[in-house]
């Protein structure tokens, strides 16, 4: 063989090498865009030729606890829609600032809205070839749809669309128990996008709404488009798969107990609660002041939030489980539960108020500055003496025990009530004190905690489950607002909620029975027995008065009052009412009152005038208050 022929042959084995490479890359590519990002490419390619949207699904409706009375439901409302990418070059802006025209916002409020992205500058400009529909307004009514169609050749982009708001029925007090809706916010996105929320979605804020919002939420449709590569649409038949409307919620609420429980608080800064004691069914929830929920329709809802949360007298806290105070004398309930399960002393022995108790280095009074004598247990609690709980805090139960039966009935700890948040309270003691401010406890702190004062922090809720507790002879059950959940569709009922104990106590059913008797003669012999007379239901009850120190007001106390009744009926057909009058109302001594006032029409089925009108005591306080007659202090 010449060496030409070796030469000429080398050449073709290098030529041939050259060909398999070049198809062995090939090969390799064709590998990798099929078999390693096949399904990668399979999905873009997907997206450019189906373009989806969403179709939100409406929120279920939300009921009073007869399901025949809608408290929340959805009104007809459009959204309208812009896609940059289906306008034509150049007519972005004369677009645009028609359609602000028509909806009445700004163009630089449009513009805000619109996908961003970065030129070769680093500048952000509007990415005007985004091909998915961006919301430019909600809340959008007829008028303003039919004159977008109208004019819809000149709009080419703009597209509207179904998006039912909330339209609360039932405002005022209930708002605090049902709260509101709006969009995801970033910060909430980044906690929920797992659970298949996307921005701008509806979500409740607060109350219900935001507690069972998963279950009110519904779930979404979408409409699917065929497009070209450049994201037109090139079919005529989106394929649409219909929304599912969230389930409805049947609440424990009584519209018309929440009604008269909100009249008879009336314009006082305050709280007011109705609670079945067997099975921890709330009837009413009434915290003033309250806030209109359907303002956050509006196009200014951001401007009337920051209103709501800068003013000084606060309408979004529910002072029913998010308000904390002193439970002041309402606690020598407790007391009283104490003295009588410890057996430190007999309920017959008597103690001697003077009007004061000298200890340490300084007096602590009696609100009845000229004393009451010798008193038993029964007889102080109804007199609601300081002294007698004073002595009996202090020689024969002390700061611990206190506190360990303070936490028995549920101070100092969450209620567990279906709402977003609720105040946990505060059971001081002397391992809390030295941590909290570095200091040892005093007698003096063991003295105010024997009635209610000092460090204690609880909210209305407590001081109801309270005296539920005591109506129960030693069990609580757990405070509830969800009755039913019912398909939106249908009305069948998917779930009831069964009453839940949150405590229970091994105190002896005799105690028990003693404090119902002592309650009821504090209604009978009492400091209550003006302002809860009553001949329609039987109650018994604690009053109490709470002193607030950092308030410069001439009397500055809470006004409380927490009973129970028909104290002669099963605990089934019994309610607890709880209300509470903050320090910074004129001061009526009005809890009392107002308590009566919601036994009556609860029992006799009244509305609140005619409750009041069949009242003498209640109608005979309210004329001194109106001349502006009383001045006195009761406990």
């Amino acid at each position: 063989m010449t060496e030409s022929t070796i030469d000429k042959n080398g050449k073709v084995l290098i030529l041939l090498l050259i060909i398999f490479l070049v198809f062995f890359g090939y090969a390799v590519c064709l590998f990798r865009l099929q078999v390693v990002n096949g399904e990668m490419y399979r999905k873009e390619a997907d997206a450019v030729k189906s373009q989806t949207q969403t179709i939100p699904a409406p929120r279920g409706e939300i009921f009073d606890r007869t399901a025949s009375l809608p408290m929340v439901i959805n009104a007809d409302s459009f959204a309208v829609d812009l896609t940059p990418s289906e306008i034509p070059d150049g007519y972005y802006d004369t677009v645009t600032a028609r359609l602000s025209s028509i909806l009445e916002i700004s163009k630089r409020e449009l513009d805000f809205r619109m996908p961003k992205g970065e030129n070769k500058k680093g500048e952000k400009v509007i990415l005007k070839s985004w091909t998915k529909p961006v919301e430019i307004k909600v809340n959008v009514p007829f008028e303003k749809i039919s004159t977008i169609a109208e004019n819809i050749t000149d709009l080419p982009g703009v597209s509207w669309r179904s998006k039912p708001i909330r339209n609360y029925v039932v405002t005022g007090s209930i708002s605090h128990v049902v709260g509101y809706v709006g969009n995801i916010t970033n910060d909430e996105y980044n906690v929920l996008y797992n659970e298949g929320y996307k921005l701008n979605d509806i979500g409740g804020k607060m109350g219900i709404e935001k507690q069972y919002d998963k279950l009110l939420k519904g779930q979404k449709g979408m409409i699917s488009r065929t497009v070209d590569a450049r994201g037109k649409v090139i079919s005529d038949k989106p394929i649409v798969t219909d929304p599912k409307m969230g389930n409805s919620l049947v609440l424990t609420i009584d519209s018309r107990i929440q009604q008269l429980a909100e009249k008879a608080l009336g314009k006082r800064v305050g709280a007011a609660v109705v609670l079945s004691p067997s099975n921890g069914e709330i009837l009413a929830m009434v915290s003033y002041p309250y806030y209109d929920q359907n303002i956050f329709n509006s196009d200014y809802a951001s401007d009337e939030y920051a209103k709501l949360i800068n003013d000084e007298m606060k309408p979004m806290l529910n002072r029913v489980v998010n308000g904390t105070y002193p439970p002041a004398s309402t606690f020598k309930t407790i007391m009283t539960t104490a003295l009588l399960s410890e057996k430190v002393i007999s309920p017959y022995e008597k103690i001697e108020c003077t009007g004061k108790l000298h200890y340490g280095n300084r007096d602590f009074r009696c609100h009845q500055r000229w004393g009451h004598g010798y008193l038993d247990l029964k007889n102080a609690l109804a007199q609601s003496c300081d002294v007698y709980y004073y002595v009996t805090g202090v020689e024969k139960l002390g700061a611990d025990k206190i506190a360990s039966y303070a936490t028995e009935f549920g101070f100092g700890q969450s209620l567990e009530v279906d709402l977003p948040s609720q105040a946990v309270g505060l059971v001081p003691t002397p391992q809390w004190k030295d941590k909290r401010y570095h200091e040892p406890w005093l007698g003096g702190d063991t003295v105010n905690m024997s009635i209610g004062q000092g460090y204690w922090s609880v909210t209305p809720m407590h001081v109801a489950n309270m005296i539920a507790m005591v109506a129960n002879a030693g069990v609580i059950y757990k405070p509830h607002l969800l009755k039913e959940i019912r398909d939106s569709a249908s009305g069948e009922v998917i779930e009831r909620i069964d009453r839940e104990v949150l405590r229970s106590s091994s105190i002896d059913n005799s105690v028990w029975r003693e404090v119902q008797n002592d309650l009821r003669y504090m209604i009978t012999n009492g400091t209550a027995t003006y302002p809860m007379e009553n001949k329609v239901v039987k109650m018994a009850g604690k009053t109490g008065t709470a002193e607030v120190n950092n308030l410069k007001k001439e009397q500055p106390w809470h006004s409380w009052m927490v009973a129970y009744g028909p104290f002669d009926a099963p605990v089934e057909q019994q309610v607890v009412v709880c209300v509470l009058v903050e320090a910074i109302n004129e001061w009526e001594w009005w809890a009392p009152y107002a308590t009566n006032i919601i036994f009556q029409g609860i029992f006799a089925n009244q509305s609140y005038e005619d409750a009041v009108n069949s009242l003498p005591n209640v109608r005979a306080h309210l004329r001194e208050i109106e001349n502006k007659n009383y001045k006195g202090r009761q406990e």
